[in-house]
């Protein structure tokens, strides 16, 4: 995995602070942080992603190194990434994480893929 380790262990402490239910997953190339089984925040090269409430998502555009996470080349609302070059700071990088983690108390959980089906059961619609 290419990614600023240095920076998912600052984003690891900070999260543990406050949050038991965490699982770190490889996703994106990178290092997602799941808190209550849902998304919250990853690094992902040298940069932080931030699940965060899409009320908000133009306000945080403005602060700097922040841009907007586009994978599959369109916007993602509700998902930003913030450069690890702008978190300089214990303080910079805690912004962001209560963000995320106050977010993800009222954010849905993705549903979860269905496995293990029989035949002819998957994908159907009751």
């Amino acid at each position: 995995m290419a990614y600023n380790e240095k920076l998912a262990d600052m984003t690891r402490e900070l999260i543990s602070q406050s949050q038991k239910n965490v699982e770190e997953k490889a996703m994106f190339g990178g290092l997602c942080f799941m808190v209550n089984d849902k998304m919250a925040l990853g690094v992902e090269k040298d940069r932080l992603m931030v699940r965060l409430n899409p009320d908000i998502y133009d306000e945080v555009m403005e602060k700097e190194g922040c841009r907007q996470m586009d994978f599959s080349g369109k916007p993602m609302k509700g998902f930003v990434f913030v450069d690890a070059d702008v978190l300089t700071t214990k303080k910079k990088l805690e912004f962001w994480v209560k963000l995320a983690l106050e977010y993800n108390k009222i954010a849905k959980a993705s549903k979860k893929k269905l496995t293990n089906l029989p035949a002819g059961k998957a994908g159907k619609k009751k």
